[in-house]
Parts: C-alpha cells; structure tokens; sequence
C-alpha cells in the first residue's frame, strides 16, 4: 500500500492522549517535569497529541500570584523545558500557562511540536461568578491587539482563532479552546469545526461539585456530536490548591457523541488516557451531512477569521501500530445486554408501528404472510400478531401460510405449524410441488423430464410459486402480502427478484440486518411480547440452519418426503456456505454502507474485530478478538461481499417494496439511504481489496 496495512495511520486513525499531572501549585519547574514525563509516555505509545490542564505549568488557584512577576518568569522558563523536550519527541504538546502580552495577563495555551512553538492560543471566555474570579487577574483573547508574539525567541502566531494542521495526517486539523470557552451558548470550537478542525481540545480546570462529572459528560459528549469531530477534556487534578475548591482530574475523549476514553476521577498520581480517533470516519459524516456545508457557508465571516498553522510530526507509518479501540464484532447489535434490549424494543416498535399505519391508512385488516419456519418469517409474524393487538383487531386476520416444496425439512415445516398456532393466526399449508412440476414441464426443464437437475431455474420456480400464492390469498382476503426479506440479504442479492421472496405490499424486515433479527425473536422470547407460550419454538428457530431449502438433501429423495416434503432434519444448502457468514457480511456492509471505507479499511478494522491475537500483531491492551477468522478469510469474504453487492444485486434493491427505516446503520431502499445504478462495476472496490496482504 505505499504505507504499513497494520498501522492505524494508514486507515485514517491518530492516537491522542490527555494527561493529567500531579501539581504542584506556583512551582512551574515541577509542574513542568510531570508534564514532560507524560508526554513521553504518550510518545511511547504512538500518540500524536496530548493535551494538558489549564494552567498546567503554574496551577490554576495561584490566584493574586499571578500578578507576580517571579511565578510569570518562572512559567515561560517551564514552558521552555518543555519546548526543549518536545525535539525528541514525535508529538504535539498543548500546555497551559499565563503569558504577559502587551502589558496584558492571558490564560493561554501554547501548542509546542518538534522543539518549536506553534501558536499560542488565550482563552476568550472569563468566568467571574460563584468560586471564579479570573477577570480579576486574566483578559479576555478579544482584548489582544496583536497577532503574532515573540516568545523565547520565536515569532509565534497568537490568538483565539487558529487552527493547528498535521500536514502528515491531512485530516488531522484541531482546535484548542480554555475551560469556560465550552460552557457558554456559542462556544469558540463551533466555528472552528467550521473552519475543518476535527479535533477540538479544551484545556481546562474544573473544579469539582456533585453531579458536575456527568454534567462535563454532556457538555463535550454533545460538542462532538454537534460538530461532528473528536474532543479531548483535560481538568485539574491532585496537587491544586483546595483553599475553597476540590478537584478530581477527570479527563474525556469524545467522538462524534460517542465516549471512547475517560481517566479515573480523584487519582493520586500523574495519569493518562488514551483514544484512537476515526478522522476519516468524521470527515465523512461531514460531507454527508449536507446542513454541516450549510453551517460553513451561512458562518462565512467567522470561518475566514481562521488562521491554519501547519506543521508536521516525525510519525512512524512503515512499522505496525495496532488499533487500541475497540471495535464491536456486531455493529448493529449493543453488547451490553441492557442497551442490546433497549435496542430490540426500539426497532420491535418501529416495525409494529409502521406495519399498523401502512394498514389504518390503507384501510386494511388482513395481512397475509408466508410462514417457513425460518428466522426471517418468524420475526415478520412476531411484528404481524402485535400490529393486530395495537390496532384491537384479531390475530385471526393474519392469514399464515405454510408451503413445503421439494426440500423443506422436517424441522421448519413442524416450526412453521407451531408459530402459527402460538400466534394464533389463520394458518394453512399449501404443497406447492405440484404447480412447480407444472411450471418446469411448461417450460421444458429437465427436472420435469425425470433428472436431477437442481440449477437457479429450479430453485426460482419455488420461490415465484409462494409468491404467486400469497398475493392471489391477500386478492381473496382483500389484505396485504408482508414481505419477510432483510437488509442482509438485499445487500448481497441473495432473493429472488420479481414474483419472488424479493416482492411484497409492504416489508417489514427491509432495513433489518440478519444478526439483529436473530436478537429479536430472542428478546422477544425473554419478554413475552406475544404471550407468554412459544419461546422454546423461537428459541428452536434460532437454531435451525439458515437456508432456502429449495435443493433436496439427498441425491434421487427429491419429492418423495410425503406431506413434508423430502424427510430430513438439516438441509445440505446452507445460505452461509454460498455468500459467508452473516456475522461478517453484516459487519462489512455496516462499514460499506453507513461509512463508505474502502474495503482495505472494513479489512484493517474486521481483524481488529474477529482477527488471530496469536499471530503477535497486538500488544495486550489491544482489544483483538482471539482465533475467530484469519485475515485470509476476511478477505475471501469481503470479496464476495463486495462483488455481490456493487457489481450484481442493486437492480432487485431499485425496487424494493415500502419498509421502514428502523436505524442509522442505513437502508437499501431508493427512497432512502442507498440510490446506486444498477449496471455499474466493482473494479476500484476489487482493486483496493488487492491492497489487504493474505496474512
């Protein structure tokens, strides 16, 4: 690849750390010793940035000290040790100190890289109420007259408005704002997302009070989100001055609302927190967000206030750096079991909500659905019986069918039976073999003529015939045909398009992956949403082998299974053997879908997920999974993954019936998430694919 597959840089990560020293208040050569010592432990550990405390170098409760000409000397003598440090080190360091400027005090942060300081940046908001008092000592950056400082020899950008740019790592571009910079309507960093900062980092104190840690949580969990971009949040720790205040050093690492780090709170000692940030993820949800461009345009003036600082780092791509974040195997699917519950309830809802409008406003009362005693099918029936309760209809008006063809096994058409019994729908069965051998004798395929000849032709006769039953019953009931399909297997083609399992009035699985559906029909067994019989039948269904079930199990059998098709328990056509597992397949198209990586990146961030931690690659802190695919198998897989999804499937998603959008993770429907060309090819997606090595 021109860079090193197994470093995180390659795939558009950066390591960022915050730091909390132990302080020592008024002593800046201290407070500078810590400092230095941390930020080479981050260095250590492959970070790019650290941030640091406000007022890291003096303290922050020096108070009237401040005014003391020994403590301000004293600070810019620390901030030259660091300096000095900063030349060995591959690192931007952000550390806080007061700086005298045109005979004015300000509460600063210098930006210090490569044994130079970058820029200096005062903070623009002073607290003076409840325990603060810093307009007493401090001005505001709006007070500064001047641009550009000298500082221990340097000419040094200074102001609120700059922007710090790794040019190694061009999405790499941040922010720095002081404390209260954060808690006022319009923060500073707003604008400077603006401007294309993707990381924002607050140095700040912070004393604490109860309930402010969670407060702090909120604040810069919903900058991130808000501004689409990373934000590190340094606070005082143990050392401060606790005349009148107390501190507990909490430091946070946000991404996009979601908290990736967080240091434990009231520490004795120095500490760091570590988080690899996703920039190109972040700069994504930006050109996708339309409204952000919208933002930049109507802030035009504030946006062009930005100065871009650049500057580059000495950053080890040609050698392994290991992701230290960990990445969910299931991405559709919490691993927590709480929120994994509150998730099933949510996308339960949504379905039966938008299954009942569909029905009120269409003035229907039936609905009629294909029951195979598969995963699919039952969950679609599950939606059907609570969509009747919520609109007090009877459950009777879902008109269940079951239709075994020349493979149906033993143990679906039994579970077919039983679901609708448990649900206590209209259920009928309906052997659909002989209007199959209709069709094939009309057609001259050979099956007809007495041989064994199980292509795609023999499979699509099936599916079209149970297609052709349900919408002939719902012309007869005068409901509607519930399309049964997930978002898995719309991704991969793997349907039959036309008057096949690909058509319905209105599918309720559509945007629903096959690994949450499989939690589904699990939560709804635990919490009896249907009643409280039947969770050992879904409990055996979500047992059962996936497979269509149209090829008969064993050679010269076919047809000959009685009411029940071919006797037999497990099918030999397994869905997972012809397009991979769902548990991979799903996790490639949330990346593919939601994110639009490359497939070099879904590789890099599969093996971090289901990747060999034998294979010596991880430190320990890694979060690897152990031993599940090699990353040979990843990329078989996301081979056929890519190939079934850009080059052969999207004619059958261009028109997909009405389904509802349950999540953020995306949908297939035209008149969603994915408006694609049906004859388009696969070639850049198969020629980054050759850049993933085979082990």
């Amino acid at each position: 690849m021109g860079r090193q597959f197994f470093n995180i840089h390659t795939h558009g990560f950066a390591r960022v750390a915050v730091g909390v020293p132990l302080c020592r208040v008024a002593d800046p050569a201290s407070n500078a010793a810590e400092t230095i010592a941390l930020a080479q432990q981050a260095a250590g550990k492959g970070a790019a940035l650290i941030a640091f405390p406000e007022l890291g170098l003096s303290a922050y409760t020096c108070d009237d000290l401040f005014h003391q000409g020994a403590l301000l000397d004293a600070s810019v003598d620390a901030l030259a040790s660091v300096v000095a440090a900063s030349r060995s080190l591959p690192l931007a360091m952000i550390v806080g100190l007061p700086l005298r400027v045109d005979h004015l005090l300000f509460n600063c942060a210098a930006v210090v890289a490569g044994g130079k300081i970058h820029g200096v940046v005062p903070k623009s908001y002073l607290p003076n109420y409840g325990e603060f008092y810093e307009a007493r000592q401090f001005n505001p950056a709006e007070n500064a007259v001047t641009t550009e400082i000298k500082l221990l020899g340097q000419s040094v950008p200074f102001g609120a408005r700059l922007l710090f740019e790794l040019a190694n790592l061009p999405l790499f571009r941040f922010h720095v704002e002081i404390c209260e910079d954060l808690w006022v309507p319009i923060p500073p960093s707003s604008f400077a997302a603006l401007a294309g900062a993707t990381v924002l980092v607050n140095l700040s104190a912070s004393n604490v009070l109860v309930g402010k840690a969670g407060y702090r949580h909120q604040l810069v969990s919903q900058q991130s989100a808000r501004c689409l971009s990373a934000y590190l949040y340094s606070s005082a720790g143990n050392g401060e001055s606790t005349t009148d205040m107390a501190w507990d050093g909490q430091a946070l690492i946000c991404e996009n609302g979601e908290l990736l780090a967080e240091s434990a709170r009231f520490a004795g000692a120095s500490h760091l927190v570590f988080a690899d940030i996703d920039l190109e993820r972040l700069s994504r949800e930006r050109m996708r967000m339309t409204t952000f461009g919208s933002s930049v345009r109507r802030h035009a003036a504030e946006v062009a206030a930005f100065r871009v600082v650049s500057f580059e780092l000495d950053l080890q791509v040609d050698d392994p750096l290991p992701l230290v974040r960990k990445v969910e195997r299931f991405p559709y699917v919490p691993a927590d079991r709480g929120r994994r519950n509150e998730r099933c309830e949510e996308v339960y809802n949504i379905q039966v909500q938008a299954l009942a409008q569909r029905l009120s406003a269409s003035g229907m009362s039936k609905v009629v659905i294909g029951v195979s005693g598969g995963l699919d099918s039952t969950h679609a029936l599950l939606v059907c019986a609570k969509a009747m309760d919520r609109l007090r209809l009877p459950r009777t008006n879902i008109i269940g069918i079951t239709m075994p063809g020349f493979a149906t096994s033993d143990r679906t058409l039994l579970q077919a039976r039983q679901l609708m019994q448990i649900v206590g729908c209209s259920a009928s069965e309906i052997d659909i073999r002989p209007s199959c051998l209709q069709m094939l004798e009309d057609i001259g395929h050979p099956y007809s003529a007495g041989q064994e000849h199980y292509d795609v032709t023999f499979e699509n006769v099936q599916a079209g015939e149970r297609t052709s039953h349900l919408f002939r019953m719902a012309n007869l009931h005068h409901g509607i045909v519930i399309g049964t399909g997930d978002l898995s297997e719309l991704a991969l083609g793997w349907c039959t398009y036309g008057v096949g399992d690909h058509m319905s009035h209105y599918s309720v699985n559509a945007s629903v992956p096959k690994t949450l559906i499989a939690h589904l029909v699990r939560w709804v067994a635990e919490t009896g949403q249907i009643g409280t019989s039947g969770s050992d039948v879904l409990l055996a269904v979500l047992g059962t082998d996936i497979s269509p079930e149209l090829v008969p199990r064993k050679s010269g059998q076919a047809g000959d299974g009685g009411d029940s098709g071919e006797a037999n328990d497990a099918p030999d056509q397994k869905t997972e053997s012809v397009i991979g597992p769902y548990e991979l397949q799903d996790f490639n198209l949330y990346y593919t879908l939601r994110f639009g990586f490359a497939p070099s990146k879904v590789a890099f961030l599969s093996f971090c997920a289901w990747g060999d931690r034998d294979a010596g690659l991880w430190p320990e802190e890694a979060h690897v999974a152990r031993n599940e695919y090699s990353l040979s198998d990843i990329k078989r897989n996301l081979r056929i993954f890519l190939y079934r999804f850009f080059k052969t499937s999207q004619f059958k998603r261009s028109c997909v019936p009405n389904s509802p959008k349950v999540g953020s993770g995306g949908s297939l429907s035209p008149r969603g998430d994915w408006r694609a060309p049906s004859d388009s090819e696969a070639v850049v997606w198969m020629d980054d694919l050759n850049n993933i090595p085979e082990q």
